[in-house]
C-alpha cells in the first residue's frame, strides 16, 4: 500500500456538506487505510494500493454515492507531497511579514509558459510548477490577506479553460498533512 492525499475542492460550501468523520468512513469502506481528515475542508491523507487514476476514479464514486454529489478531488503521491515539503520557496519570504503561504494544487499539469501577474507586497507568484503554484498573500489593510487572487490567477483559467481542476490550500494545512 502507498500513501495517498487527497484534496477535496468546493465541499462545505452551502448545500455541499461534509462531514469529515463520515468521509473517512465512507473513505474505509472503500478498502482504504489510515484514512485522516485535516480540517473540515476536504483533505486527506489514507493508504491504498492501485495507480492514480484508478484510486481518483475510487474516491469519485464512493463520495457521489455516499453524499449525493460530485467533488472534485485533486490527487498526489506521498512522493509528491513529500517533495512540495521538501523544495517549497517559502523560505525566501520575509519572516517577519505578515502574509499567508499558499498552495494551488492543480489535478492535470499546467498550461505550457503560463505567465502570471505578481503583485509584490500584495499576491506573489513565488513559483509555478508542473503541477503547483506556490503563492504569498500580503495582509490587506482590511485585515484581509488573499483578496484579489482571482484577478492574480485570471490568466491561468484563461489559458486553461473552464474545465480545470484546481484547489488552493493554506501552506498550514499542508504541513499538517505530513504530521
Amino acid at each position: 500500500m502507498s500513501t495517498w492525499f487527497a484534496f477535496l475542492r468546493g465541499i462545505n460550501l452551502g448545500n455541499r456538506q461534509m462531514k469529515m468523520a463520515e468521509l473517512r468512513e465512507c473513505l474505509e469502506t472503500q478498502g482504504l487505510a489510515d484514512v485522516k481528515t485535516i480540517a473540515a475542508s476536504g483533505n486527506v491523507c489514507f493508504s491504498g494500493s492501485g495507480t492514480a487514476p484508478s484510486i481518483k476514479k475510487t474516491l469519485d464514486a464512493a463520495i457521489s454515492d455516499r453524499f449525493g454529489f460530485s467533488v472534485e478531488v485533486v490527487l498526489r503521491s506521498g512522493e509528491e507531497m513529500e517533495a512540495i515539503i521538501d523544495n517549497h520557496p517559502f523560505g525566501q519570504l520575509d519572516r517577519k511579514a505578515d502574509l499567508t503561504r499558499h498552495v494551488l494544487f492543480s489535478g492535470p499539469d499546467l498550461p505550457e509558459g503560463l505567465a502570471l501577474p505578481d503583485r509584490p507586497g500584495d499576491i506573489e507568484i513565488l513559483r509555478v510548477d508542473p503541477r503547483e503554484i506556490y503563492l504569498a498573500a500580503y495582509r490587506k489593510p482590511n485585515g484581509r490577506y488573499t483578496e484579489g487572487m482571482e484577478e492574480v490567477l485570471k490568466p491561468l483559467y484563461q489559458k486553461a479553460g473552464k474545465g480545470h481542476l484546481d484547489t488552493m490550500r493554506n501552506w498550514n494545512t499542508v504541513e499538517k498533512m505530513l504530521k
